[in-house]
C-alpha cells in the first residue's frame, strides 16, 4: 500500500512539475510575461574601445575589451535642475551632452521635446529653450550651436550665451512648415528632420513645405466627460491628389542671408534623404519623382546653393526606398557606395563621387540587407554588410574588400543576426535569435572574430518558453498557381496527433517587401497570441505571398499596379495546401491580419470563400483610393492612371462575395489608415445585405494602445475565434 501511495504521488508531483501553464491574453499585453531583454541604446564612443548607454537616469561608459563598466558619463541624480531625460546625444567632439525629457509623441516618427544641454567639463546642466517644446534638436559639427524647429520654424541657439536666432518666421500648423517633413513623409519615407547642418558649420539646408493646396482629413475626437467632440483636421494627401510644394533654402550664419535652390526642374518631386558627405561644403540630397520609379544622387554646395545630380537611376516599376539609407559616402572623399537592384537583387556598387561606376561590390541570386560599415584603415578598404545568401529566411554577416573579392561569413549560426558595428569598425554587437534561440546579444572584436562577452542571453525567457509549452516554427514550402515555392512556418498544438483534424487560422501582412516568414525568435507580440491559439486546439500557419521580400526585385515587384491580385491567390492556394494536409480540418480554415494584413484577409475571405470560413481585418485599407500618395503611388501609379488597378482588388468591390464570418476591426482616431475605411467597406456590405460584426475604439491610433485597449482588443479576438472557427 505504501508503495503504490508513493507511486501516485510522484506520479502528481511529476505531472505537476511538467505541466504546462496556460497563455492568458494578460500574459500577452499585461503582465509582460515573455518579454525578451536586449541591449539598447549603444552609442559608439570616438575612442573606438568605448561604447555608451543609458541605464535609468544615468550615461554609463563601458570598455569594449570587457565588457565592463568603467565610468559614469552623466549621474543623473546629481544633475541640477533634476530632469529625466528619454534620450541622449554628444556633440562631435564628445564634450557636451544633449538630454531629451518629456518627450511628446506627435505622430508615428514626429515628436516635441524639452532638452537640455549637459557640459561634461563643467558640470554644468542648462535648458535649450526657454520657449515651447522644441523637434530634433542637433548639434552643429563643432558644437557650439544646437538648431531645432518650434512651431513649424526653424531655429539655433548659440552655447557660448544660449541666445536664440530665429531663421524661420512664417511657419504656422496646417500651412507652412520649415525644417521638419509634413505627414505623408513621415509616414513612408522615415524622414522628419528636414534640416541639415553643413560640414564647417557655417550654414543650414532646410525644406518648407507649403501644405496650402493640400486637403485635409477630419477626425473626431472623444474624450472622457467632454461634452463636444473635439474636430481635428491636419494634411493628409490621398493617391492621386495635391502634395506639399517643397523648396530648399541654404541660411548663411554669417550675415542671416538665405539663398533658395532650385530642387528640380519637375513641379512633383521628393526629398527623400538629406545627409553630410566629408566634404563640409557639400551635402548629399536623394530625390525621388513623384510615381517614385527614378532616383536622383545630388550634391549641394552649400556656400553657392548650387545642386547638381550626380547619379540617377530609372525603373520599370518602383525604386525601394529602403535602399536609400545605405547611400555611404568613404573618409577618403572620392567615393560613395549605393544600394541598387538594377541587377535583379539588392547589391552594392562603387561610384566616384562624380557619379562614375567603379566596380560592383556585391553580387549574386540574394540579397544585401545592410551596409554595416567601411574600414578604409591600412592598405585594403573592407566592406561589412548583411545578407540573406543561403537562405531568404536567414541573416549572416559578412566582410568583403572593396573590389568585390575576398568575402569572409563572420557569423555562422543559422538564423537572423542584426549587426551594430563600432564607427572605427574594430568591434560589433551581434543580435542574433532563431527559431529556436531567444535574443542573444554578443560583443565581438572583428579582428579574429573574437568573441568577448555575452551581453544578454534571455535565459529567463527560455525558461519561461519551456514552462508554458511554447511550440516550435515548422517551416513548410508550396507552389502557388504559378509554380513559385512560397515559404510559411505553422505551430502546432501540443500533443498533435495526426490523427486528429484540426482547425487553421492563418497570419499574414503580405505588403510590398515585407517577411514574415524568418529563422528567428518569435514575431512579435502576435507570436504570443498565436501560441495562445495552439493552447486552444488551433494551428496557426504563417505565410509569405508574391510581392514580399528577401527573393530579388522580379519576385517582390510582381504585384506593381495590382496590389492584392496575386497575395490573394497565394493565400487561397496556401489555403487549400493547408486543406490537403491529413491533420486539417478543411472546413475550418481562417485568416486574419493587420493593415495592410487587414485589407489582405478581408480579401481573402471575399474572393475565397470556397476556403476561408472566417476573417478578421484590424484597421484594414479598403480602397487605396483612400490611402496616401507616397505609398500607394509608389506601388500603384494614380488612380488618374490606373483605376482598375485600385478597384479590381478592393475589398468595398468585392462585398457581395462574403459568405464566411467577418470581424472588421477600426480605431476612430487613426491618422495612417482612416477610420473611413472600415466605413466604406461596412456601407459596401450593409447594401449588399451581408452580416458581419465590427468593433471601433474610439480615439485610438493605428496600433489601437492605451487605456487597455491592446487587452481588449485580443480578448475579444480569442472570444470570436472559438465561436467562429
Amino acid at each position: 500500500m505504501k508503495k503504490i501511495l508513493s507511486l501516485t504521488l510522484s506520479l502528481f508531483i511529476s505531472a505537476f512539475v511538467f505541466a504546462q501553464k496556460d497563455i492568458t491574453v494578460a500574459d500577452i499585453y499585461k503582465n509582460g510575461t515573455f518579454s525578451q531583454k536586449s541591449v539598447y541604446g549603444i552609442n559608439w564612443m570616438n575612442d573606438g574601445r568605448y561604447y555608451s548607454a543609458q541605464e535609468g537616469n544615468d550615461i554609463v561608459k563601458f570598455d569594449v575589451t570587457t565588457g565592463e563598466k568603467v565610468e559614469t558619463i552623466v549621474d543623473g541624480s546629481s544633475l541640477s535642475p533634476s530632469i529625466k531625460f528619454n534620450s541622449y546625444s554628444f556633440s562631435d567632439d564628445e564634450m557636451k551632452v544633449l538630454l531629451m525629457t518629456e518627450r511628446q509623441s506627435i505622430y508615428r516618427r514626429s515628436y516635441k521635446a524639452e532638452f537640455y544641454v549637459y557640459d561634461l567639463q563643467n558640470k554644468e546642466l542648462k535648458k535649450l529653450s526657454k520657449g515651447d517644446p522644441q523637434s530634433y534638436a542637433t548639434f552643429s559639427p563643432d558644437g557650439t550651436k544646437i538648431a531645432f524647429v518650434r512651431d513649424n520654424n526653424l531655429f539655433y541657439i548659440n552655447l557660448g550665451d544660449m541666445s536664440e536666432v530665429q531663421v524661420t518666421k512664417d511657419g504656422k500648423f496646417n500651412h507652412i512648415i520649415h525644417g521638419s517633413t509634413d505627414w505623408v513623409y513621415e509616414e513612408e519615407l522615415s524622414f522628419t528632420r528636414a534640416f541639415e547642418w553643413s560640414g564647417d558649420g557655417k550654414s543650414l539646408f532646410y525644406l518648407t513645405f507649403d501644405e496650402s493646396g493640400v486637403k485635409e482629413y477630419n477626425m473626431q475626437v472623444w474624450h472622457n466627460g467632454q461634452l463636444y467632440p473635439e474636430d481635428y483636421r491636419f494634411k493628409y494627401p490621398k493617391a492621386g491628389e495635391d502634395n506639399s510644394t517643397v523648396t530648399g533654402t541654404v541660411y548663411h550664419l554669417e550675415g542671416n542671408k538665405s539663398t533658395p535652390v532650385e530642387l528640380s526642374k519637375e513641379k512633383e518631386f521628393y526629398i527623400a534623404r538629406i545627409k553630410q558627405t566629408p566634404d563640409p561644403k557639400v551635402l548629399s540630397l536623394v530625390r525621388l519623382n513623384r510615381l517614385q520609379n527614378k532616383l536622383d544622387i545630388l550634391h549641394l554646395n552649400t556656400n553657392t546653393g548650387e545642386l547638381k545630380e550626380i547619379l540617377s537611376e530609372k525603373y520599370d516599376t518602383y525604386v525601394d526606398v529602403d535602399f536609400v539609407d545605405d547611400l555611404t559616402y568613404l573618409k577618403d572623399g572620392k567615393h560613395f557606395i549605393h544600394a541598387s537592384e538594377k541587377n535583379g537583387y539588392k547589391h552594392l556598387y562603387l561610384y566616384t563621387v562624380n557619379g562614375e561606376l567603379k566596380n560592383q561590390i556585391t553580387s549574386g541570386q540574394w540579397e544585401v540587407l545592410s551596409l554595416e560599415g567601411v574600414d578604409e584603415k591600412g592598405k585594403k578598404t573592407t566592406i561589412y554588410y548583411t545578407s540573406n545568401e543561403g537562405s531568404p529566411l536567414e541573416k549572416y554577416f559578412y566582410s568583403v574588400d572593396i573590389s568585390g573579392k575576398g568575402k569572409k561569413l563572420l557569423t555562422n549560426e543559422k538564423g537572423n543576426h542584426g549587426i551594430g558595428m563600432s564607427d572605427d569598425q574594430k568591434y560589433y554587437i551581434d543580435y542574433y535569435s532563431s527559431a529556436e534561440q531567444p535574443l542573444r546579444v554578443t560583443l565581438y572584436r572583428t579582428q579574429g572574430n573574437e568573441k568577448v562577452k555575452v551581453l544578454e542571453d534571455n535565459k529567463k525567457l527560455e525558461s519561461v518558453a519551456k514552462e508554458y509549452g511554447l511550440q516550435s516554427k515548422e517551416f513548410f514550402t508550396f507552389k502557388t498557381v504559378d509554380g513559385t515555392a512560397l515559404n510559411g512556418y505553422m505551430l502546432k498544438p501540443e500533443n498533435f496527433d495526426p490523427t486528429k483534424k484540426y482547425p487553421v487560422l492563418i497570419y499574414q501582412y503580405s505588403g510590398p517587401g515585407s517577411q514574415n516568414v524568418l529563422n528567428s525568435w518569435g514575431g512579435g507580440s502576435h507570436y504570443y497570441w498565436h501560441q495562445m491559439l495552439t493552447q486552444e486546439g488551433y494551428i496557426v500557419a504563417v505565410i509569405d505571398t508574391r510581392g514580399t521580400g528577401g527573393r530579388g526585385a522580379a519576385f517582390k515587384k510582381i504585384t506593381y499596379k495590382q496590389l492584392g491580385k496575386y497575395e490573394v491567390e497565394d493565400h487561397i492556394q496556401g489555403a487549400k495546401y493547408l486543406a490537403g494536409l491529413p491533420y486539417v480540418d478543411e472546413g475550418r480554415i481562417g485568416i486574419w491580419g493587420w493593415s495592410y494584413g487587414g485589407y489582405m484577409s478581408s480579401l481573402a475571405l471575399f474572393k475565397g470563400s470556397e476556403v476561408f470560413k472566417a476573417a478578421i481585418a484590424v484597421a484594414p485599407v479598403t480602397n487605396w483610393r483612400y490611402y496616401d500618395t507616397i505609398y500607394t503611388e509608389r506601388y500603384m501609379d494614380t488612380p488618374q492612371n490606373n483605376a482598375s488597378g485600385y478597384d479590381d482588388n478592393s475589398p468595398t468591390t468585392h462585398a457581395a462575395r462574403l459568405k464566411g464570418n467577418f470581424l472588421l476591426i477600426h480605431g476612430t482616431g487613426d491618422d495612417n489608415v482612416h477610420f473611413q475605411n472600415a466605413v466604406a467597406l461596412q456601407n459596401a456590405l450593409i447594401a449588399a445585405g451581408k452580416q458581419f460584426d465590427s468593433f471601433y475604439y474610439p480615439d485610438r491610433a493605428h496600433g489601437i494602445y492605451r487605456d487597455n485597449a491592446r487587452m481588449h482588443l485580443f480578448t475579444m479576438m480569442t472570444d470570436w475565434v472559438l465561436e467562429n472557427l
